[in-house]
């Protein structure tokens, strides 16, 4: 059980401090630049993060070694930058299409980041390929695929929701961990560390959907784990599969 003190994001402060009027908040709207490949390698050497805005599967299928994977289609597209990035981080965007890395940068904007984007890949993951680049890749698990290696060949399996979602249901040999608490936070030092699955394990990542999954996946390649799958639908599919949950309490509460 994590502390009931919920986290405070580390970018707490410049939301803060834009709030107290001590950051100026953008009232124009942002545009991200474009880049080459080479400009953005040379950005990244002198520390910029990538945070690669596509689709979970996508994002599986092949990405820049590294990159932070938090999609643009998730409602909460800003927060989790913020969450899951220190704040003085400086980021280069990597987008399906160029020109979704402007409404990406606009809806960073809300929360102060966009004066902390150096710009966008332009041409994608295709020209990053194309400039004979390295990838890596992700795997994806369907759920029945999830459930059948859970019973065959002790599979590992990790809950990166919230405490509330794991109390109301969760695979019950799953290991939890918020993917929020992945990472530092204003108010607590990161806790991947003390994640209780060996990095030589194979794991299947799991959250509602597939997309903070995915996240997490992305910072835990970060750290050294490698063998991982997306469970793609997640807790949702799980659910709908009709595949035993135990409540937080660990009584069964969906069969």
């Amino acid at each position: 059980m994590t502390s009931a003190q919920p986290l405070k994001p580390a970018n707490i402060q410049n939301i803060v401090a834009i709030n107290q009027g001590k950051k100026p908040l953008t009232m124009s709207t942002p545009m991200a630049k474009g880049l080459t490949v080479d400009q953005a390698k040379g950005l990244m050497a002198d520390g910029r993060l990538i945070i690669d805005c596509r689709e979970s599967s996508v994002f599986g299928g092949g990405h820049i070694p590294g990159a932070y994977n938090v999609q643009l289609s998730g409602g909460e597209f800003e927060q989790r930058v913020g969450w899951v990035t220190p704040d003085d981080s400086r980021y280069v965007l990597l987008c399906e299409k160029d020109e979704d890395a402007q409404a990406a940068i606009f809806k960073m904007a809300f929360i102060g980041l966009d004066s902390q984007v150096d710009g966008f890949v332009k041409g994608g993951i295709k020209a990053w390929m194309a400039a004979g680049q390295q990838l890596q890749t992700v795997g994806q698990m369907d759920v029945h695929t999830l459930n059948h290696k859970l019973n065959t060949n002790g599979l590992q399996v990790l809950d990166v929701r919230s405490e509330d979602e794991w109390n109301d249901g969760h695979i019950k040999v799953a290991h939890h961990m918020t993917y929020t608490a992945m990472v530092p936070q204003l108010t607590a030092p990161a806790q991947i560390g003390n994640l209780a699955i060996p990095k030589d394990n194979s794991i299947g990542v799991v959250c509602a959907t597939g997309q903070r999954s995915s996240t997490a996946i992305s910072l835990l390649l970060r750290h050294g784990w490698s063998h991982l799958y997306n469970v793609t639908g997640g807790m949702v599919a799980w659910e709908d599969a009709g595949f035993e949950m135990v409540d937080g309490d660990g009584i069964v509460c969906a069969v």
